[in-house]
């Protein structure tokens, strides 16, 4: 099957919805909305990214019609994780009028749990991966270096690298790429990048979770270099009607390419 080919076979669609939120839409069936992950600017991805997260979610989009959703460009200063919250909440009701089953990942994971803790009449059922309650130290310390840098118009990417990899001498070699990498991937306006790094850096829903009553699926990776077992499991010990996994030897992004990372979800989902 060509490309071409495959595309239409997805049915793939972009758009915007309410606030301005952009949101890239594939496959067929009941709606299933993703949160992104930590991404350089408030866009749909272009290039490369584009076919990364396409083939990403493919499996998913065989069993549910996806929708991969942005943060809203122009994000103020200040802005905190429960206003965004807020903002998604609005738009998910705007335009499916009823509560949507969420998948958030890594980031994407910080803002579904403020998501489902805050506006529960939104959130059918929940999956978390790469993700917890809060943020680890190392991986607040990475993200804010990064987006301080990168408003400041230098080299940003390589402060992600003790986050990539658990692995001393492998996070220096991937330092190092990241380095060359970053005009490539710089943010178009760092402004939103590091309003969105502040409002997460100040996120802890651990006196919060029992606020979430959507059932809950939490997936980790024992090997993730950006979050501890402890905090999938301290996450997953404070939600009333949660299911914790963790992959042995799966890193943070391993998770997604994880065999069972399509399969659990589907049934999670399917079980009523």
């Amino acid at each position: 099957m060509s490309k071409s080919d495959q595309a239409a076979a997805l049915d793939i669609t972009e758009g915007t919805l309410k606030h301005g939120m952009p949101y890239l839409a594939l496959g067929s069936g009941r709606p299933l909305v993703f949160l992104r992950w930590f991404t350089p600017d408030h866009a749909n991805p272009t290039g490369w990214m584009r076919k990364s997260e396409i083939k990403m979610l493919s499996p998913l989009a065989r069993h549910f019609r996806v929708y991969a959703v942005n943060r809203a460009p122009g994000m103020p200063a200040g802005t905190t994780m429960a206003d965004i919250a807020t903002q998604h909440a609005d738009a998910l009701h705007a335009e499916f009028g009823a509560p949507v089953d969420v998948l958030g990942v890594s980031s994407g994971g910080s803002l579904a749990l403020q998501l489902a803790a805050d506006h529960p009449t939104a959130v059918r059922k929940l999956v978390i991966a790469s993700s917890g309650y809060t943020l680890e130290t190392l991986t607040r310390e990475a993200q804010l270096r990064y987006g301080e840098a990168a408003a400041q118009g230098r080299r940003a990417m390589h402060y992600m690298a003790p986050v990539s990899v658990r692995n001393p001498l492998a996070a220096r070699l991937i330092a190092a790429a990241l380095w060359l990498a970053d005009p490539l991937v710089r943010p178009k306006n760092p402004a939103d990048t590091l309003a969105f790094i502040r409002a997460e850096d100040a996120f802890n829903l651990s006196d919060r979770l029992s606020d979430i009553t959507a059932p809950t699926l939490i997936l980790g990776g024992d090997r993730d270099a950006a979050y501890t077992p402890v905090t999938f499991r301290h996450t997953a010990a404070g939600i009333p009607n949660s299911h914790l996994t963790i992959y042995p030897r799966t890193s943070h992004i391993g998770v997604t390419r994880h065999p069972r990372f399509t399969p659990d979800i589907t049934a999670f989902l399917r079980a009523d």
